[in-house]
């Protein structure tokens, strides 16, 4: 039986608070574990040759204190990955999801020269799913489409799952084969919804800072 490699592995890491707490850790060490164990798993996705790999980082938060202290981890982790070697050397492009021009504007600049740093890479992909949320993500393709028909260039008729999925926030990638929930959790948290239909779902009991990456 021949095994196929994946073309695209998909992981849910949006509660690394959730192993602060376990572990009896301060917050900001769930965070950092969270972001160390995204770059092993970068490493393992450039050794297996596996073309894509999406991150579902951050959900839509109100303001708090934990979502403070996440958005300066995570903004110290983008900035720690524009200089990383792996992604200059493998050609690693980086795309974000979600609504992050809504963020501080710190976070808004290092995406921006993440982005336009690795535009013209094309050997690998990984995206970052960042104040995402799946059913906005389907709502705003729909508005798109709507669009489209309102200004007489396209018809109803032609409206099929193809216009909406080439309106997604993701539209140029093929839909995960697998995706990983880690913590024993039995849910996708909106997690790449319209994507997610012949996804196999992977539920794993460890936290994600502990998914053990070959």
């Amino acid at each position: 039986m021949v095994r196929m490699t994946p073309q695209h592995l998909a992981f849910v890491c949006t509660d690394p608070f959730s192993w602060s707490s376990k572990k009896k850790k301060k917050p900001y060490e769930g965070c950092r574990k969270t972001f160390a164990k995204i770059l092993e798993i970068i490493s393992m996705q450039v050794k297996q040759n596996i073309p894509i790999t999406t991150y579902y980082v951050m959900k839509p938060m109100e303001i708090s204190p934990q979502r403070t202290l996440l958005l300066d981890e995570l903004h110290a982790f983008l900035l720690e990955l524009s200089e990383n070697p792996i992604v200059h050397e493998h050609k690693i492009k980086i795309s974000i999801l979600g609504k992050w021009y809504d963020l501080p504007s710190k976070i808004i600049d290092v995406i921006k020269t993440l982005i336009d740093d690795t535009k013209e890479y094309d050997e690998y992909f990984v995206n970052f799913c960042i104040n995402y949320d799946g059913h906005e993500e389907i709502v705003d393709a729909c508005k798109m489409v709507a669009r489209r028909v309102k200004l007489g260039r396209l018809v109803v008729e032609a409206v099929n799952t193809d216009t909406i999925k080439d309106d997604l926030y993701s539209s140029y990638f093929l839909p995960p084969n697998v995706i990983f929930i880690p913590g024993n959790r039995k849910k996708l948290e909106s997690f790449l919804l319209w994507d997610s239909v012949d996804a196999t779902l992977a539920f794993v009991e460890k936290e994600f800072a502990d998914v053990t990456v070959k």
